[in-house]
């Protein structure tokens, strides 16, 4: 089992940053990935950016040259850094993680942009 909790969010002006903290605990040993979704009211869950055990990154078009995913070196805890922040990005954000046979959710955390 792994347990996620994330960290950072809040309330913040457009244009303004944020940086989410995912820790992982427990079996972190089976991690092979990790990864930030985020979820606005009355949308889908979709995935913000991702990374992998040995640092490869991928991000979705809208994160894009605003949004840096990182992993520290115990590779238990995963970051995201949020820069340019507009209205549109006010979601729940959540912390994955992927193990060879199962997925771990966070609780989500809140960042709220105002216009």
């Amino acid at each position: 089992q792994v347990q996620l909790v994330e960290s950072g969010g809040g309330l913040v002006q457009a244009g303004g940053s944020l940086r989410l903290s995912c820790v992982a605990s427990g079996s972190i040993f089976s991690i092979n990935a990790m990864a930030w979704y985020r979820q606005a009211p009355g949308k889908q869950r979709e995935l913000v950016a991702g990374i992998t055990g040995d640092g490869r990154t991928n991000y979705a078009e809208f994160a894009k040259g605003r949004f840096t995913i990182s992993m520290n070196n115990a590779k238990n805890t995963a970051y995201l850094q949020m820069n340019s922040l507009k209205p549109e990005d006010t979601a729940v954000y959540y912390c994955n993680a992927m193990g060879p046979k199962y997925a771990y959710w966070g609780q989500g955390t809140q960042v709220t942009v105002s216009s």
